[in-house]
């Protein structure tokens, strides 16, 4: 086997950002779960296992300066690019690790003990030997009670997609060259097969999802997804037992809502799982109600149920941040019934308006409001968490008041600075969240006008808008035409209302949470 152990390394990782991977939205999940957590504004130590070029582990080490981070990737390209960012922003708590799984699960790396080890688009991406790794990894560093964060494409939902990944793997493997045309060709010759009504192709929602993607893709994210020869979507029992041999306990998926599993199934669903006390075989059940193609579970090393006490004196270090600058409609969970969703809705208004311009509101002023009636924490963490499912809100600490803004505002300051010469790091750290908010590439340009002006004298719109104009105009002169030349226009010819969108709205929720 090739050092790279079947996983495509001839296509850099598209650089991303999974702001599930924050320490503190982990130590939430737990939080809402009942399960005591790892307090995310104090010291801690954290690992991330195949980081790629490091964004996300740079954007969590600025928000979070009193830790002390670890990121891993077994690509050499991927981890001198991360070092270069980390240097550039002076992340002096982060290092960037080149080795393989089974270097580190056989303890070659000198590592302190672990309070979060986290993993996005790995587990079910590489091979069982690896998996074995990866759990020995996870064995030997982390603490007890210290959390993980694995996500993995799931069964049944993949089931049906299961086979095309197969066919383009093997059409891949007889035709030469490097992955970025040998994922082409098979994407040519899968829709030749569907082109001539192959049955396999009839009657199956999932796969049609992939085969739209197929054609969406400008990352090179596909070579990644279908040709990776450890490719294998899981059942949650079997990573339940996996994780099982680090002592590992499941706790809850990483969306905080799921804490609440009546807001996703009907009453005769919720009665079906009740008949089923084992909680791993509820799990995979929940997989089988909703055809789970993706799974993102959050487990502890020795899991402890909290007593009602315990839980109200996290719930009291909690705070929710409004992430969304326009009063979008909020989201109404599926399972709520009708005669329940105008109170629901209003009181979801109310939550989000108390938010205001973005500065963290902890939960126990939130719930002193009017509006919530003496509605006990835990009832507005649930109203919270709905607004955080819809990507609305955050939940955060109180103690993260004291955290040092200066890491995350020079990061912040190069990835604006890298958004004049393309749009890959589309995030922006705060040090109150605990974590990344998404901006892209305007915003980030924006951000660049008023970081470099003194005084912020940036904040004219007319100037800011003329200066990021040149700016988009030299992206599009670098680019070949195409669909994204084409977004680049259009940008440009909304500019200044965007420009002053983001002046009006969201550069004050910036200031607000520090991310500014």
């Amino acid at each position: 086997m090739d050092w790279n152990d079947g996983y495509v390394a001839d296509i850099a990782y598209p650089i991303t950002f999974f702001p599930e991977q924050s320490p503190t939205h982990l130590a939430a999940t737990c939080i809402l779960n009942g399960v005591e957590p790892i307090a995310p504004d104090a010291p801690f130590t954290y690992f991330e296992l195949g980081a790629g070029m490091g964004l996300t582990s740079a954007v969590l080490a600025a928000s979070h300066p009193h830790g002390t981070f670890y990121a891993n990737d077994f690509q050499p390209g991927h981890v001198a690019d991360a070092r270069a960012l980390a240097h550039e922003a002076q992340l002096d708590n982060l290092t960037l690790l080149e080795c393989s799984f089974a270097d580190l699960a056989a303890g070659k790396v000198d590592l302190p003990p672990l309070d979060f080890i986290t993993m996005y688009g790995v587990y079910s991406w590489v091979t069982a030997e690896n998996r074995r790794h990866i759990v020995n990894f996870i064995a030997r560093y982390l603490k007890p009670g210290g959390i993980v964060y694995v996500n993995y494409n799931a069964m049944p939902g993949w089931s049906g997609v299961v086979p095309l990944q197969r066919l383009m793997l093997e059409h891949a493997d007889r035709y030469p060259g490097g992955r970025a045309r040998q994922v082409g060709t098979a994407r040519a010759f899968v829709d030749r097969l569907a082109g001539v009504g192959a049955t396999y192709f009839d009657g199956n929602a999932m796969l049609r999802q992939c085969l739209d993607t197929l054609h969406g893709d400008q990352t090179g994210y596909l070579a990644h997804e279908y040709l990776n020869r450890g490719w294998e979507p899981l059942y949650h029992a079997d990573v339940v037992r996996d994780m099982a041999d680090a002592k590992l306990d499941y706790v809850g998926a990483a969306d905080p809502a799921r804490a609440w599993p009546e807001l996703f199934v009907d009453e005769t669903r919720q009665a079906l799982l009740a008949d089923c006390p084992d909680p791993v075989l509820r799990e995979t059940v929940w997989d089988y109600l909703h055809n789970t193609p993706f799974r993102e579970d959050v487990l502890v090393r020795g899991a402890r149920r909290m007593a009602p006490h315990r839980r109200q004196y996290w719930l009291e270090r909690l705070a929710v941040a409004r992430l969304v600058a326009t009063d979008d409609e909020v989201p109404r969970p599926p399972a709520v019934p009708p005669e329940q969703a105008a109170l629901l809705r209003e009181q979801l208004l109310a939550l989000r308006d108390a938010l205001g311009g973005g500065a963290p509101v902890p939960l126990t002023r939130l719930a002193a409001l009017p509006a919530f009636g003496g509605m006990p924490l835990a009832g507005v963490a649930r109203l919270a968490a709905m607004l955080a499912c819809g990507r609305q809100a955050a939940f955060c600490f109180t103690g993260a008041a004291d955290a040092d803004d200066a890491p995350a505002q020079r990061l912040n300051a190069v990835l604006a600075g890298r958004a004049e010469h393309g749009d890959q790091h589309q995030v922006l750290a705060s040090p109150l969240l605990g974590n990344g908010m998404r901006a892209g590439l305007v915003q980030r340009l924006v951000y660049g006008v008023l970081a470099d002006s003194p005084g912020h004298r940036g904040e004219d719109a007319d100037a800011a808008t003329a200066h990021v104009a040149a700016l988009l105009e030299r992206h599009a002169r670098s680019l070949p035409p195409g669909p994204r030349t084409e977004e680049l226009r259009k940008l440009q010819a909304e500019l200044p209302q965007t420009v002053a969108a983001i002046l009006r709205l969201r550069v004050p929720m910036w200031r607000a949470q520090r991310v500014l």
